[in-house]
């Protein structure tokens, strides 16, 4: 009696997810009568249904479930229509946090240069008023210098 219960718990229990990702060579064989360590770590899946009665704990036939093997041996999850729509609300909610992330950094740069340009016009006015002043100041030490040299040359003669 124990002994087909050891065996039916080791039939039903299916490979947690972290021993489906561990490698596919790994193959828990049940003798008779005793239990190994795998199988009483094993615990079920919740919600996934129980698969058929082999060596292994994996049923050959299809499988009813979120999991299904492929031809190469590679298992696809297969999504329910509730994961497949959470899965889309969390695409779009990230979506629109990066596109508002977006919107803020571009703003700021805008507001960045906005301000450089403010800037750079300030400075612009204030070198185009040095360079006139300059331009005078150079003007009129050359009217200086034309009257100076004016002067000495009338003296001369």
């Amino acid at each position: 009696m124990q002994e087909q219960a050891t065996s039916s718990l080791a039939a039903s229990s299916r490979p947690s997810s972290s021993e489906r990702s561990s490698s596919s060579a790994l193959h828990v064989e049940v003798k008779e009568g005793m239990e190994s360590d795998d199988e009483i770590r094993r615990v079920p899946e919740i919600g996934g249904e129980v698969a058929g009665a082999s060596a292994s704990g994996r049923d050959g036939g299809s499988v009813a479930g979120p999991v299904q093997p492929s031809a190469a041996g590679s298992r696809k999850r297969v999504r329910s229509p509730a994961d497949k729509e959470n899965k889309r609300l969390k695409r779009l909610l990230r979506n629109r946090v990066s596109a508002q992330q977006a919107r803020e950094r571009k703003k700021a740069y805008l507001i960045d240069l906005e301000a450089r340009v403010k800037e750079l016009e300030t400075k612009n006015a204030e070198l185009e008023e040095r360079l006139s002043t300059l331009q005078n100041e150079n003007q009129m030490l050359r009217q200086i210098l034309k009257n100076t040299t004016a002067g000495a040359q009338d003296g001369r003669k």
